[in-house]
């Protein structure tokens, strides 16, 4: 097994903190158990303070006198205290948002008994508490409305630091052979084709270079939620990350009433995506083709198109979200890929736009060890692969907080609904118009394997396209036969969309 990462020192935390004049914007010193309304209100304040001030945690410290920094010790037990009939501890989660990683301790410092409540900086929002969000002015603690300037300030904080270049959450300083370790180091020079660094100091250097460690002191180095989430040997080995590990669940029909088996990747995205492609494989269904009177199984989906999308699935996640991560879902007749976030991106520009992703560092990484595509042509792959199948068109949508990329198994054109048709269509037309050929009557008889002699049904096709506003006539003035069609973003007359 891998060393876990060491755990914190909160002897020495608390004995840094408690001094006199210790309190301060992220820091609030109690005696004894104070209502859980207030508690709830200070992790809000501290968490939002810790990212004003830009300290990755907050502190709610009981046992220490305030004014003099005294260890006084308390009798407050944060495991058994309750709010009516409930934990505290859950109490305080169900009424906290969105989610935030806060943890209670209790520490025997110099022979006395101190509790502290450790708060993870606010991230991307402020936290609030029974809807409120609060801040910190020095030591007293108000609503965050009620501090204008603070509250714009917060905001900017919020857009200053990437979530991969943070340090890792609640893992005190390493040394260098500590935080080498705590990474698969061997699979990072793998993956970039380099021979393998036996000595810790060089592996630190090459991590540190790709961001995937921080140096923080003379020999002492912090992990990134880069390094972790790219290399981890367990994303369960670190509290803020373990809930992004990829889950693949497999149901045996087209709903989620029965499950057929799930499986969790826990290991980091780089160090374990190929394993998690061929396990994807693995369980997806096979047809028979004759090929030279020999018979053989064929894919139903093809396999490019299912790496490219799993890779997107994990590139353009929005990390920050808490208590979810990528999943894969497999039913009988299709296959769903969904990640955190919305995407930045319209769904329906996923074809032609330029590619945008919150996490610059960890497409760049995935790029150059070639997991993902280099210019973002990722999707326009997926789509060839798709129509040489001639498969049904690729669904994506942005249901509330997600994205998600639907692939359909493959199945006759009159069995397909509308509005799948004109979603064809229209896709088509994109894919023809970024790799610069026309679309036309004879381009989706291809697409879809209709005959010459059935040239009706394509035209058919484009005319409900044109009607939901998707496509274009190019020439409006060319006859039938010869016409060729843009998808509605390609209109030189800026023609309306769908």
């Amino acid at each position: 097994m891998n060393p876990p990462p060491p755990t914190k020192d909160y002897a020495t935390l608390i004995r840094a903190l408690a001094r006199a004049g210790g309190e301060s914007e992220w820091v609030e010193f109690k005696l004894d158990f104070v209502n859980p309304k207030d508690i709830g209100q200070y992790i809000s304040a501290l968490a939002n303070s810790a990212a004003l001030n830009e300290q990755p945690f907050g502190y709610l410290i009981w046992g220490v006198e305030d004014g003099t920094g005294k260890l006084a010790g308390t009798n407050f037990d944060p495991h058994s205290a309750k709010k009516g009939n409930e934990p505290l501890e859950n109490w305080l989660l169900r009424l906290l948002e969105p989610r935030i990683n806060f943890s209670f301790h209790k520490i025997d410092v110099d022979g006395v008994r101190i509790v502290v409540a450790e708060i993870e900086r606010a991230r991307n929002i402020p936290v609030r508490f029974e809807g409120i969000d609060y801040i910190r002015v020095g030591s007293v603690t108000r609503p965050l409305r009620q501090a204008p300037e603070r509250e714009r300030a917060l905001w900017r904080s919020f857009d200053q630091v990437p979530f991969e270049k943070r340090e890792i959450s609640g893992i005190m300083s390493m040394s260098t052979g500590e935080a080498v370790n705590a990474l698969d180091a061997q699979s990072y020079f793998k993956l970039l084709r380099l021979p393998n660094v036996q000595d810790s100091q060089m592996a630190a250097s090459g991590l540190h270079m790709d961001g995937m460690l921080h140096y923080s002191a003379p020999e002492k180095w912090s992990i990134t939620n880069l390094g972790a989430i790219l290399l981890a040997h367990d994303l369960r080995d670190f509290p803020n990350l373990q809930r992004k590990a990829v889950r693949v669940i497999q149901y045996p029909g087209k709903h989620k009433l029965e499950t057929t088996r799930e499986r969790e990747f826990h290991r980091g995205y780089a160090v374990e995506f190929e394993q998690l492609i061929d396990y994807i494989e693995a369980l997806l269904p096979t047809r028979e083709v004759i090929r030279d009177a020999i018979r053989e199984d064929e894919p139903m989906y093809p396999s490019l198109a299912i790496r490219e999308l799993v890779a997107n699935m994990l590139i353009h996640q929005d990390l920050s979200v808490t208590g979810a991560g990528p999943m894969v879902e497999i039913f009988s007749d299709r296959i769903e890929i969904t990640n955190p976030g919305e995407s930045l991106v319209e769904p329906a520009r996923f074809i032609d736009a330029p590619p945008r992703t919150r996490n610059e560092a960890m497409a760049a990484f995935m790029r150059r060890v070639g997991i993902c595509e280099e210019r973002g042509s990722g999707i326009d792959k997926v789509m060839q692969a798709v129509e040489l199948a001639q498969l049904p068109p690729p669904l994506f949508e942005t249901p509330p907080g997600a994205t998600r990329a639907v692939v359909f198994a493959r199945h006759d054109l009159r069995r397909m609904s509308r509005a799948s048709k004109v979603r064809a269509v229209y896709q088509h037309a994109c894919l023809r118009y970024v790799i610069g050929v026309k679309t036309s009557n004879a381009s989706l008889r291809e697409r879809f394997g209709i005959s010459a002699q059935n040239a009706a049904a394509a035209s058919r096709l484009l005319g409900e396209a044109l009607k939901q506003g998707v496509i274009v006539i190019e020439e409006p003035e060319a006859g039938a036969k010869s016409r060729s069609y843009l998808p509605y973003w390609a209109a030189p007359s800026g023609s309306r969309g769908p």
